[in-house]
């Protein structure tokens, strides 16, 4: 990907992160998702003191685009910190988010997992996931 892409990616994901409701772990995550028609749409994560209907920032973002009729995507900026300290760590999705994505993606999205707009590191979802689950796999004759 670009770099000035690239960093425009993580300047949304960063200004997600900003609105991520994480009064439990205060691990902020911000994501933003690149539709193939160009589109950005930006996740955080949202805890809940349930625990298992917290929500992932990269869900939050997909299921905003799923859910506007946008289901085609390119790339995915994530960004995570506890609140109030620098990223030290990239911030990688976690199975379900990488499930979720796969549906919609395949292996080729394109993954960065960011630091800052200028530490960062790029890879694919098949590379997060190998052997991925997804649709082709339901399918009678797969091709």
């Amino acid at each position: 990907m670009e770099q000035q892409q690239a960093r425009e990616l993580i300047r949304a994901a960063l200004k997600a992160r900003m609105f991520a409701y994480t009064p439990y772990s205060h691990f902020k995550v911000g994501a933003a998702l690149l539709a193939k028609n160009g589109q950005v749409f930006t996740g955080c994560n949202i805890e809940n003191a349930g625990y298992t209907p917290t929500n992932c920032a990269e869900r939050t973002a997909l299921f905003k685009a799923v859910s506007e009729g946008v289901t085609e995507f390119s790339a995915i900026a994530i960004v995570g910190s506890l609140e109030g300290k620098t990223n030290t760590l990239v911030t990688s999705p976690c199975g379900v988010c990488r499930q979720a994505l796969f549906e919609f993606t395949g292996p080729d999205l394109t993954v960065i997992l960011a630091k800052s707009e200028t530490d960062y590191m790029e890879t694919t979802l098949g590379e997060l996931l190998p052997y991925g689950f997804g649709p082709k796999n339901l399918e009678i004759n797969p091709e």
